[in-house]
C-alpha cells in the first residue's frame, strides 16, 4: 500500500506560481510511476502530467505543457508539481497518483491517489 497526501494548493493571481506536493508513505516510493490529475467543477478528471521511474521520463498534457513540471525525490518520498504562468482555466481540485506498473494518462490505471487539494487561479 502507499498512501498519498498533497499539499501547496491555494489562491493564486492568473500568472503567478504554485507547488504542488505529494508526499507518499508506505512502500517503497522510488520505484512507483506518478501522475497528477485535476478536476474542474463538472468536468470530468483531466490528464495533467505523468513521471516514469525508469528513465525519469516525464510527460505531458498539451494544455500544461512548457507551463507545469513534474518531478520527483526519492529521498523525500514527495513528488512534485511546479505550475508557472497559471490560468484561470488551471483552477481545479489537483490530485496525485501512483502505480507500481503503469505510466500514462488514463487515471483508471492508477492504483493510489491522494485526497487531493484545490487550486483556484483568479483573473
Amino acid at each position: 500500500q502507499v498512501q498519498l497526501v498533497e499539499s501547496g494548493g491555494g489562491l493564486v493571481q492568473a500568472g503567478g506560481s504554485l507547488r504542488l506536493s505529494c508526499a507518499a508513505s508506505g512502500r517503497t516510493f522510488s520505484d512507483y510511476n506518478m501522475g497528477w490529475f485535476r478536476q474542474a467543477p463538472g468536468k470530468e478528471r483531466e490528464f495533467v502530467a505523468a513521471f516514469r521511474w525508469t528513465g525519469g521520463y516525464t510527460y505531458y498534457a498539451d494544455s500544461v505543457k512548457g507551463r507545469f513540471t513534474i518531478s520527483k525525490d526519492n529521498a523525500k518520498n514527495t513528488a512534485y508539481l511546479q505550475m508557472n504562468s497559471l490560468k484561470p482555466e488551471d483552477t481545479a481540485v489537483y490530485y496525485c497518483a501512483a502505480d507500481r506498473y503503469y505510466y500514462g494518462i488514463d487515471y483508471l490505471h492508477y492504483d493510489y491517489w491522494g485526497q487531493g487539494t484545490q487550486v483556484t487561479v483568479s483573473s
